[in-house]
């Protein structure tokens, strides 16, 4: 039980670690070497959970895809846009999601890996499905297609607020996104009831925390 109870954070050292490395190199400039020397781990403990660079980015990417904070809404819209604020929200406070993006738009990377994508858009399309069936949606509206072209439009707009001078908020950029899109998906008097603030994740975040330590 104690080398199980050991190995655990062992294992989560070296995904934060490699990472970083990710993020800062991309998957071709990371080295085993770069990520042991970060993690402070000897190549025993890292070859104990990833025999590979490449088992370590799967690690990275099998993290990828997360609902953490997300809570049932009155409406399944609403749960659509939590999951987007909420990413917005953590993935520049937590490296092995923003190093998920970076492996997935890193041509070389994608082509040995895969994406998370897919699934990205499978679980934004099943809540669509829900909503849709509630009656929150126009009828015309295609969950998959709408959820395949959020996903499509947030990475785009999370990389080029990366790269921009004066970087914006995430939130407050993916806020506005959402702003734009849900009035050509959701129907007048869901629409009216929905919050898309920049601020809304961090409170979601803050009362699953305050619920868990109570």
């Amino acid at each position: 039980m104690a080398k199980q109870e050991r190995a655990i954070p062992t294992r989560r050292a070296c995904l934060e670690a490699a990472a970083e490395i990710f993020n800062e190199y991309g998957y071709e400039g990371a080295t085993i070497a770069a990520v042991l020397e970060r993690a402070q781990l000897t190549r025993a403990a890292l070859y104990f959970h990833f025999t590979s660079k490449e088992e370590l980015a799967h690690g990275v990417l099998a993290e990828g895809v997360t609902t953490e904070g997300l809570v049932p809404q009155p409406f399944k819209l609403q749960e659509w846009v939590d999951i987007s604020l909420l990413l917005a929200h953590r993935l520049p406070r937590e490296p092995v999601l923003k190093a998920c993006i970076r492996l997935s738009v890193d041509p070389k990377a994608r082509s040995l890996l895969g994406t998370r994508w897919p699934d990205w858009i499978a679980l934004g399309g099943g809540v669509l499905m829900e909503a849709k069936a509630r009656g929150e949606l126009y009828s015309h509206i295609d969950p998959t297609d709408a959820a395949r072209l959020l996903i499509g439009a947030w990475t785009g707009v999370q990389l080029i607020t990366e790269a921009v001078p004066n970087p914006p908020d995430l939130c407050e950029e993916i806020s506005r996104l959402l702003e734009f899109i849900l009035p050509n998906v959701a129907v007048p008097g869901v629409l009216a009831r929905l919050d898309t603030s920049p601020f809304r994740a961090e409170r979601l975040l803050g009362a699953e925390r305050s619920t868990v330590v109570s």
